[in-house]
Formats: structure tokens, C-alpha cells, sequence
């Protein structure tokens, strides 16, 4: 035992000893640099002849979830230059007619502007001119008059292959602004950097971005390189594979045409997103390789908003959409049961104002799965009264109506729940039972963004559970559970089946997938009304859900509902699992 003790005890003291020599090696090392060495820096410096060049980071590349790429770097040159040799010998007229010459006009006072907004110290490196072509920039290296104390260096340029067809998914980058440098802090941007102005380039800066390298330089009394002191090369962000499908991103597309709109898709069962279009797009490569500022107000102020991303902020009546979630709510609340009738005659009294029915003659008795078929706004109006505004905004709120649904993307609305509470709050004015009337059938005040009407429809889909909508998978999906009585939901369902075999959204399951959904035709101030479809497939074994809303379209029967009928035939029949099993 005491031999064991000891040869441990010698162990120890061995392992100190390797410690201590480590610890005074590092200490040696730090006195070395920051005192030995210190004066030859110093005096480097003082003699303007220590140079520091600055290599941008590296940015990861995004694919598609086949692997299709989405994003990729292109490899370009910049030319670059010290502040201190260009104040010195007056540069900036000679770089300004060398480069006009070669097509790329820049005056004096520009150079001087982009010089000042990257100076950080005259002897560290800043861009001239930045992303030439291996042509532009033979050819202005070539130029005898090139200025021989600025030189290039490669870098990566921001390029997307799929353009407008993903634009919004990606967004853009560009050069990071004043105003950004200085909320980053120390987080090593310096002036000239590009960074994620929108999209998935924004929503994942940290991840994609990438570390900077550099290089110190001694250099002689003209400023030519006479060794590298030091140098460290720049890192590569990290790769992003999206839960988006490419080819179903760019069938939506073609589906589109030249309507406005938005289309979403998503699996019921992760809550990954598979389509998220919003037309008319824009070409996002001008925005990475830099635009004027007439090009970017062109952008900004063009009145068919090209920017905006109406899949997450556009905000719309969700109409008869609505629908089936006023009848689980209704369902739910005790105020109907299966066996309850309302009798649809093309009109409804109440309160001293008519309420009409889309069906001019009516629908006569109609009971929840039928009224859902027929979308009979007669039954929805009556069940709606019955159930309450409270428990109707109860219910909403249950299935993320009025709230951001959390996807990874920035810039995404809420919508609007409405109710008594915020009627008071935005009009003074207390609610009426015909504001319940309107609400009923998805009208009045209510809005919703359509990935919020994508998320009701696919946890009506998946038996309760409301997902966390994600463009970027993760290992463990997120949801809440909804506590929902199984059989107001088949009811629910029943009826959603029915839409399409038979009723009003038939044109959805004209693709070879059986399809479950609601279409809608919303009231639009603005002009012709909006058309809308949102469903999942297959109708009894639900795996993709989809919303399209088409803006002026005016009838979800027959424009929107097509094209929720042919994404989700896609989906399907390109689904693995689907494909084995049929």
C-alpha cells in the first residue's frame, strides 16, 4: 500500500513539474513579445513600416434540403490600399482616372468617403474598389498609371442561383452601415465588411459569417513588402441546409403566373417548411454585388412592395378559412353539437341589419360537416353568436391567431386577433354581436399572416400539435400540444374532407392526392377581392400542409385551391415514405 502511495506521489510531482515548465515557457513567451520584441514593433510602426492587411471572412454557404445550392460565394478581387501611402502621395485623382477609365467611375470625394468609413489606422489596410472580375482587374493592374502602392487581394463575392424564386427565404447581404458597426460593438465588424441585411443571412449572421484573417507586413520606405511578420488565415462560417424544397419553390412560382400573393408549406409532423413564396419577388444578387441609391428607392417605393415578405407580414381577412376553427370552437364550447341545424334561406336578421349568405337562394338546413362543405356563412353567423366573441378570440388565441408564429426568419407581423378588450383599447367603443357576426365567418377586424393559417390548418391535421415553424431543422422540433376533444376534430375533418370531394374546393383534388382544405374569398378595400385555399394531404393521413392566398384574385375556388392541389400532389408523390407506400 505504501509502495503504491509513493509511486503515485512521484507521479504527481512529475505532472507538476511538466506544469510549471509550461507555465514558465508562456511567461518567457509573453515577456519576449510584449518587451523583447515591443521596441521593434514600436519602431516599425513609428517608421511607417509596419503594414496590417485584413482578410474579410469566409461566409457559409446555403443549400436547399436536396442539397441544391442557394447561396454560394464567388471568388472575386479587391483592391486595396494603406490610408498613410494614399494621403501621402495625393492618390486619390490618380486612382479616380484609372478607374474611370476602366468603366468604373468613382471621384475623389467618393474614394475619400469610403476610405474614411473603414479607417480605423493609416497602417491598416482599406478597399479602393472591391469585386472586379478577374478581367476587370488584370486589366486595371495593367494600366501604367495604376497607382503601384495599391494591390489586390482575392476575396468571395455573395451570389444566389435561385434569384427572386428564393429571395425572401434568403434576403441578402451588403455592407455593413455606421449605425451597425456600432450596435456590434467588439464583435470584430470592421468598415467594408458585408453583412446579412434580411432572410435567413440576417436571422443567421452569427452562424454564417465566418472569422477575418490578416496579415502583418514589414515594409520598406515606399511601402513594398518586405516580409510577413505574421499571418492568419481567414475561416469559413458554417454551411446551412434549408427544410425547403427548390423545385416545389420554384413549381409555386410558375403557378403563380402574375398575381400577388403568398404560398406556404410545411410537414404536419416537424414543422419543417418546405415552400415560403411571396410574388412579386425581387433579384436579391444586384443588392450583394452593391445598387445606387436611385436603384434601391426604385426597390423601396415601388407601389407592388417587391421587398416585403407577404408570407410572414403580409396581414389579411382570413374569410371562410376561419371557418373550421369557429366550428371546433363552437363544437368545443358546447354551443352546437353534431345533430344541431341551421336553416340557411340566402339571409340573416339580426339587430335591425341583414346579413347575407355568398349563396344567394341559400343552402337550407345545414349541420357543421356540411356547412363547412358548402361554406354556408348563414350557419357559421349563428354558431358563432352562440359560442361568443369571448370564447371565439379564447380559441383563436389557442391556435396562434394574432400572435408571431416564431419562424426563423426576422420581420414577421402578428396579425390581429381583435375582440372587446382591443376594440376598447384602439376605438373606445364597446363590441357588438354583429362585430361577432363578421368575426364568424373570418371578416371585421380580424387578421392573419398566412404562415399563421398555415400552422391552425396543420394542427388541425396533426391531431392538436402547433409547431414551431423552422426553415433550419433541429433535432428536437418544437410544439405545443393542443388538449382537443377527438371527435369535434374528425367532425372538423369531416368536413374538410367534403370541401374538396364535393364542394366547394373540388378543383384541390383534381392532382391524383386525396386533399382535405377550406377555400375563402376575402373583402379587400383596395380593389377586387382576395382568394384563398388552405388544406393538407392526404385528407386521412395528413403529411403537408399548404396556404396560398392570391391578392385581387376573387375567388379561392377557383384560383387559389389549384394551386394548394397541385403543391401538395408534388409534396406527396416526392415524398419518400409516400412514394414506398404507394
Amino acid at each position: 500500500m505504501v509502495d503504491i502511495r509513493r509511486s503515485i506521489d512521484k507521479r504527481l510531482r512529475i505532472w507538476l513539474l511538466f506544469m510549471l515548465a509550461g507555465l514558465l515557457a508562456l511567461v518567457v513567451a509573453l515577456w519576449f513579445f510584449q518587451v523583447v520584441r515591443t521596441d521593434r514593433y514600436v519602431r516599425l510602426a513609428s517608421e511607417n513600416r509596419l503594414r496590417m492587411l485584413r482578410f474579410p471572412p469566409i461566409r457559409g454557404e446555403i443549400f436547399d434540403r436536396n442539397g441544391v445550392p442557394l447561396a454560394l460565394n464567388l471568388k472575386t478581387f479587391n483592391i486595396m490600399g494603406y490610408p498613410l501611402d494614399i494621403k501621402k502621395y495625393d492618390l486619390l485623382p490618380i486612382i479616380s482616372d484609372v478607374l474611370t477609365k476602366h468603366g468604373i467611375p468613382s471621384s475623389p470625394e467618393d474614394l475619400s468617403s469610403r476610405i474614411e468609413k473603414q479607417y480605423w489606422a493609416p497602417y491598416r489596410a482599406v478597399i479602393i474598389v472591391q469585386n472586379l472580375t478577374l478581367t476587370q482587374m488584370t486589366a486595371i493592374l495593367s494600366d501604367p498609371v495604376f497607382p503601384r502602392l495599391l494591390f489586390p487581394i482575392q476575396v468571395t463575392c455573395r451570389t444566389y442561383p435561385a434569384g427572386s424564386i428564393a429571395s425572401h427565404i434568403l434576403g441578402y447581404v451588403a455592407e455593413i452601415s455606421r449605425e451597425e458597426l456600432v450596435s456590434r460593438g467588439d464583435s470584430g465588424y470592421k468598415g467594408g465588411d458585408f453583412i446579412g441585411k434580411n432572410g435567413i443571412e440576417k436571422q443567421y449572421e452569427d452562424l454564417l459569417r465566418g472569422k477575418s484573417g490578416e496579415e502583418i507586413l514589414e515594409v520598406d520606405a515606399r511601402g513594398r513588402k518586405i516580409r510577413s511578420l505574421t499571418e492568419k488565415v481567414p475561416e469559413k462560417g458554417k454551411d446551412l441546409h434549408l427544410t425547403v424544397d427548390l423545385g416545389a419553390q420554384r413549381l409555386v412560382e410558375t403557378l403563380f403566373g402574375d398575381f400577388r400573393g403568398a404560398a406556404v408549406a410545411m410537414d404536419v409532423e416537424t414543422g419543417e417548411i418546405r415552400v415560403l413564396f411571396s410574388a412579386p419577388g425581387y433579384d436579391n444578387n444586384p443588392l450583394a454585388w452593391g445598387v445606387s441609391g436611385t436603384e434601391w428607392a426604385h426597390l423601396i417605393y415601388d407601389e407592388s412592395k417587391p421587398m416585403m415578405n407577404r408570407a410572414i407580414s403580409g396581414v389579411y381577412p382570413p374569410a371562410s378559412t376561419f371557418k373550421p376553427l369557429v366550428g371546433l370552437a363552437a363544437l368545443s364550447e358546447k354551443a352546437i353539437t353534431r345533430n344541431t341545424s341551421f336553416f340557411c334561406g340566402g339571409t340573416f336578421r339580426f339587430g335591425g341589419r341583414v346579413f347575407k349568405c355568398w349563396q344567394k337562394y341559400g343552402h337550407g338546413n345545414e349541420r357543421i360537416v356540411s356547412a363547412i362543405k358548402d361554406s354556408c356563412d348563414i350557419f357559421f353567423y349563428q354558431a358563432g353568436l352562440k359560442t361568443g366573441i369571448d370564447n371565439l378570440v379564447k380559441w383563436g388565441n389557442l391556435f396562434g391567431v394574432g400572435k408571431v408564429t416564431g419562424i426563423d426568419l426576422p420581420g414577421e407581423s402578428t396579425g390581429n386577433i381583435a375582440g372587446k378588450d382591443w376594440k376598447m383599447e384602439k376605438f373606445h367603443e364597446k363590441w357588438y354581436q354583429g362585430d361577432t357576426v363578421n368575426y364568424s365567418i373570418g371578416q371585421g377586424y380580424l387578421l392573419v399572416t398566412p404562415i399563421q393559417m398555415l400552422r391552425m390548418y396543420a394542427a388541425l391535421a396533426n391531431g392538436g400539435k402547433l409547431f414551431l415553424p423552422r426553415l433550419v431543422s433541429v433535432n428536437q422540433p418544437q410544439y405545443t400540444q393542443l388538449d382537443l376533444n377527438g371527435y369535434n376534430l374528425n367532425l372538423v375533418r369531416n368536413g374538410l374532407i367534403d370541401v374538396v370531394k364535393r364542394g366547394t374546393g373540388m378543383k384541390a383534388g383534381e392532382f391524383g392526392v386525396s386533399v382535405a382544405g377550406k377555400t375563402g374569398t376575402a373583402q379587400n378595400p383596395h380593389g377586387l377581392d382576395h382568394a384563398l385555399f388552405v388544406g393538407y394531404a392526404p385528407d386521412k393521413e395528413p403529411r403537408y400542409a399548404a396556404a396560398v392566398i392570391i391578392e385581387a384574385g376573387e375567388h379561392g375556388s377557383s384560383v387559389a385551391a389549384p394551386i394548394v392541389g397541385e403543391l401538395l400532389a408534388y409534396l406527396v408523390t416526392h415524398d419518400e415514405t409516400y412514394s414506398k407506400q404507394n
